[in-house]
């Protein structure tokens, strides 16, 4: 039974190997500190946070999120340890919350492994805090026991620390604010959140998971004796399937439309055999649409692959950490070291390492094999707005008369699974713009490629999201502008020029690149004034009402003071009312501004022109590798494209 806490209530924990549940009503950050049997946390090594999420016993998220998942195992940490505290506050974000009563209360949940909950504890009557111990795990005459603390502080995470005994509050505070920025800035923006209901359809009948789901949704445990994996942290968005029908797939609700349930998925395959599993189905999730049901696959495909990985890591960390206190504890005897003792301690402490991360593997291998079917049944179904280059859909290309859900900007892969890629999608319209980093210093791979080689694939990256925006958007609805001061990418930008689909030539020099600004400036300005007066049908009629993209090549080459703060006006105010940005650059060319440009980078989207593994999930928070996007060796589908929607603008029709 659930024990539902208030605060101060404490309650006896039955086992300890467990999650700590957190969700809130905002992104926050989690963080746990381990104190001695007074409290004290000694020093910053005993502190977890996404600036150093990993401790014996003890993983935090790696970035701020509305859902997260602690991963503890009470066994593990340090014989020193006497209580871990659960720590929340918010991220200094531009425009996000600063205080805890404009958000939904925090609700922090206790569960074992299987997910069962054990004690949950609402954190009410929070106002001008910013930063809360939420709960503490703490051990009295032996047993481990769980405590609802719910202390909040106005002065934020350094007052909290500092409290908690920790020398240096202020600069370890400052220190794990800049670590959540950094991951804000690299992290991929998740769909719109679920709602309990909300996910993906799942089959019946299928063994990959409890409730016989149709795909996996992590790898599974082993056997519950003392072999399971280690749980997975990571800011998480749980899916609590509802009852599902007999014999019939789990419904869920749409979440974006919660009045009424969407229609029903495409005919399900033919139930999967008993011990085998389901054949794989495009567009099987929910939606209004075959586009939308592709979409909420690919992300589901996405998440599940993203927590498979977790869990297949965390039984490989559980395996090693098992073999290392075995030996110790073997070790430690000086009559074990006498004779083959030792010997044969460390052969068995391997092989039992060995076998637990044999079955892992296969766990692993399964729900790769699984997410690989699926895979190639989806990737040929999917529209040109999500398809990569070298699809044949866009052999039968048609200008769209509708804004298609999202964009496909290039494909993500992990380690453990090389061989399969996942569709990188990002909403329509863009929510933030992009940044493709043309740096040698970005990565080993743009090390390794000669810089002019890499400023024209950089270039040319750019070239082919531009392309793929103008050939989803209906005719004239989408406009792209490019400043490139010295004209250093007049090549990659030919099929754009040639087709004639850009909104004026190139800009070059400073006289282009302050016309330019100053016009997509004037837009937001006007724009902006007025949707605040309520009146968006008096705008001037020369103004273009088609949503707007300004590629920026070879930043900061003919930019003054001026146009860098113009630059940075549109970053932070132009996707709200349809102006995007898309900077070709390297960050050390801009180096000579400082920190006043950190803004500027991190409020885009940074990809890069060669694969780069920066980029992280918003459940689990991996290093995924981005790979762009490219067009086939010798093809022509580029330009066939950009001549259909060259004539389409001409025309006014498809």
């Amino acid at each position: 039974m659930t024990a539902e806490l208030v605060r101060g209530q404490n309650h006896t924990l039955p086992q300890t190997r467990l999650e700590i549940r957190v969700s809130a009503g905002a992104p926050v950050v989690a963080g746990a500190t381990l104190g001695d049997e007074q409290g004290t946390v000694h020093g910053v090594e005993w502190i977890a946070h996404p600036g150093s999420p990993q401790l014996p016993g003890l993983e935090v998220s790696r970035q701020a999120a509305a859902e997260h998942r602690l991963a503890v195992d009470l066994d593990a940490l340090p014989d020193a340890v006497h209580r871990v505290t659960v720590l929340l506050a918010l991220p200094l974000e531009a425009g996000g919350p600063t205080r805890f009563g404009t958000v939904a209360s925090p609700f922090v949940a206790v569960t074992g492994l299987d997910g069962t909950e054990i004690a949950t504890f609402t954190l009410t009557g929070l106002d001008s805090e910013s930063a809360v111990a939420a709960l503490e795990l703490y051990r009295r005459q032996g047993a481990w026991k769980v405590r609802a603390v719910g202390q909040g502080y106005a002065g934020g995470l350094a007052a909290m620390l500092a409290d908690q005994g920790v020398a240096g509050a202020a600069e370890l505070a400052r220190a794990i604010q800049e670590a959540v920025a950094r991951g804000l800035a690299r992290s991929v923006t998740p769909p719109p959140p679920r709602t309990p209901e909300g996910g993906r359809v799942r089959h019946a009948g299928d063994p990959a998971s409890p409730q016989g789901a149709g795909r996996p949704q992590a790898a599974p445990q082993p056997e519950p004796l003392d072999e399971p994996s280690s749980p997975s942290s990571a800011p998480a968005t749980p899916i609590t399937p509802a009852a599902p029908s007999a014999g019939g797939p789990i419904d869920y609700a749409h979440p974006r439309r919660q009045a009424t349930a969407p229609p029903p998925p495409p005919p399900a395959a033919p139930p999967a055999q008993p011990g085998r599993p389901a054949t794989p189905v495009a567009g099987d999730a929910t939606g209004w649409s075959m586009d939308e049901r592709l979409y909420n696959q690919v992300w589901g495909m996405f998440e599940d692959l993203a927590r498979a990985t977790a869990a297949y890591r965390s039984a490989v960390d559980f395996a090693e950490s098992r073999m290392d206190q075995e030996l110790e504890r073997t070790l430690s005897d000086p009559r074990s070291r006498i004779g083959g003792a030792g010997d044969r301690a460390r052969e068995q402490a391997r092989a039992k390492r060995d076998e637990l991360t044999g079955r892992a593997r296969e766990a692993l291998d399964r729900d790769l094999a699984q997410l690989a079917a699926e895979s190639a049944v989806v990737e040929p179904a999917l529209p040109a707005a999500y398809a990569g280059w070298d699809n044949p859909v866009w052999h039968a290309y048609r200008v769209p008369m509708e804004i298609p859900m999202a964009l496909r900007i290039g494909d993500l892969h992990l380690p453990e699974s090389s061989g399969l890629s996942i569709p990188l999608l990002v909403r329509l319209p863009l929510e933030r713009g992009m940044w493709i980093d043309s740096g040698r210093t970005a990565s080993e791979a743009a090390a390794l490629t000669d810089a002019h080689q890499l400023r024209r694939l950089a270039m040319e990256s750019a070239v082919l999201h531009a392309a793929r925006m103008l050939a989803v958007y209906p005719p004239n609805e989408f406009s792209v502008h490019v400043i490139d001061p010295a004209g250093s990418g007049a090549a990659a930008l030919a099929p754009l020029v040639g087709a004639g689909v850009l909104a004026s030539p190139p800009a070059s020099g400073p006289g282009g690149v302050s016309s330019v600004l100053a016009h997509l400036t004037r837009r937001v300005d006007l724009v902006q004034m007025a949707i605040r007066a309520g009146a968006a049908d008096s705008l001037p009629p020369d103004l273009d009402p088609a949503e707007q993209l300004l590629i920026v090549n070879d930043f900061p080459h003919g930019f003054d003071d001026r146009a860098v703060t113009q630059l940075r006006y549109l970053a932070d105010e132009g996707p709200a009312v349809g102006v995007h940005l898309m900077m070709v650059a390297d960050r050390e060319d801009a180096s000579a501004y400082g920190p006043v440009l950190d803004p500027l980078w991190r409020s885009l989207l940074r990809v890069t022109p060669v694969a780069d593994d920066h980029l992280a999930d918003p459940w689990v928070g991996h290093a995924w590798t981005y790979e762009p996007p490219g067009t086939p060796p010798g093809s022509r589908v580029l330009e066939q494209v950009l001549e259909r929607v060259a004539a389409a603008r001409r025309t006014g029709h498809r």
